[in-house]
Formats: C-alpha cells, sequence, structure tokens
C-alpha cells in the first residue's frame, strides 16, 4: 500500500467513499438502473494504491474526479481510478449481495497525489487519455449529484475524517486495460490544468 501525497506529506485515508451512477451516461453503456437515491459504498484503505497494475482479464478502470476532506470540506482535489471486477460485481449485483470482493480488494483505488482545492468548484472537469486517445471525460455539469450533496448526504451516516478521499463517481468510457497501457489524468479548474498524472501499467 503506498500512501497519499497531499502537500508533500504522506497520509493515508481511514477510508475512501465512492458514488456509484452520478452520471446519466455511465448508467446507460452499462444497462443499469437509475437510482432514486446516491449510491454510496466503501473501499478500505488497504485498497489505496499509487500504481496501477493489471489484476485480471475482466478488471474495469473507471477514472474518477477526486476530493480531499478536511474539516468536514473539500480541501483538495485529486484524480483516482476505481478498479472493478466486472464478473464478480455482476454476480454480486444479480444475487442483491454487497460489492466488497468486487471493489475493494488490495490496490482498487488507485490515486494521485491531491492538490489544495482552490477556485469555483462548479468549474471542474477532469479528462482521462490511455495511450494518447480520450477514453473519459468529467465534469460538474454533467454530475448528477453535486460536490456539496455528496458531502452533505455522506454526514448523514457516516462521519468524515481528516484525509479521508471522496471518489465522485464514473463518466461513460469505462473498459478493461492491458499491461503497459499508458493512463493520462488531467484535471481542470476554471479551464486551467492543476493537475497532471500518469500511470503506466503494471
Amino acid at each position: 500500500m503506498h500512501s497519499v501525497q497531499y502537500e508533500g506529506d504522506s497520509n493515508i485515508p481511514s477510508k475512501v467513499i465512492c458514488v456509484g451512477r452520478n452520471y446519466v451516461a455511465h448508467i446507460e453503456e452499462l444497462n443499469n438502473e437509475t437510482p432514486d437515491s446516491m449510491v454510496l459504498f466503501n473501499k478500505p484503505n488497504s485498497a489505496i494504491t499509487s500504481e496501477l497494475k493489471y489484476i485480471q482479464e475482466d478488471c474495469r478502470f473507471e477514472g474518477e474526479i477526486c476530493f480531499l476532506i478536511k474539516d468536514k470540506q473539500i480541501d483538495g482535489i485529486g484524480f483516482g481510478l476505481d478498479l472493478t471486477k466486472a464478473g464478480i460485481q455482476n454476480k454480486m449485483k444479480e444475487k442483491g449481495l454487497p460489492w466488497e470482493r468486487a471493489k475493494g480488494f488490495n490496490g482498487s483505488a488507485v490515486l494521485s497525489p491531491f492538490v489544495k482545492f482552490k477556485g469555483d468548484i462548479g468549474t471542474i472537469e477532469m479528462k482521462l487519455y490511455i495511450n494518447g486517445k480520450l477514453a473519459q471525460h468529467a465534469n460538474y455539469a454533467l454530475m448528477i449529484y453535486k460536490p456539496q450533496e455528496i458531502l452533505d448526504e455522506i454526514q448523514t451516516f457516516m462521519t468524515l475524517e481528516d484525509g479521508d478521499v471522496i471518489m465522485s463517481g464514473t463518466p461513460k468510457g469505462v473498459a478493461t486495460y492491458r499491461r503497459h497501457d499508458v493512463f493520462l489524468a488531467i484535471i481542470y479548474v476554471d479551464k486551467k490544468i492543476v493537475l497532471k498524472e500518469e500511470f503506466i501499467v503494471l
């Protein structure tokens, strides 16, 4: 497990809280039902890594805008990959069982360093390129649930601790990946690049 770097310090969150089905086009591409309330699930801190590894043939990447929490508010922004064992998740969903075996395994939360958040959250945007081609694009407007709504909902039943990470959901474009693929994630605020991170699949 690798530390999440933030402002030069090592910091391992107590948990990663993930928002499921937060983009309409992603719901449609996986033929999921549109939920009538926010879908939330956790990844344990043992899932956190800074390295992107090949897991298995049906393992899917899901690129996401991520938020680092301090004093129960967004303090930093970064990029994350929610890795998913698709076959196992489909079996769990069919039986109405929890997703941890598909979502919470070691190395399933691949996180970039975080940068201090400044600017208008409404201008946040993410682009993910794989081997030079645009694979996913997310922004504030495309989110069903906006960042403040996510914060508020989580805190109705769970305490957010300093250093916790929220993965705010994935846009359309999820797929499997291979060894040596090159992922390049770019986060923008106010149309300016605030973070650029490359991952090469090990």
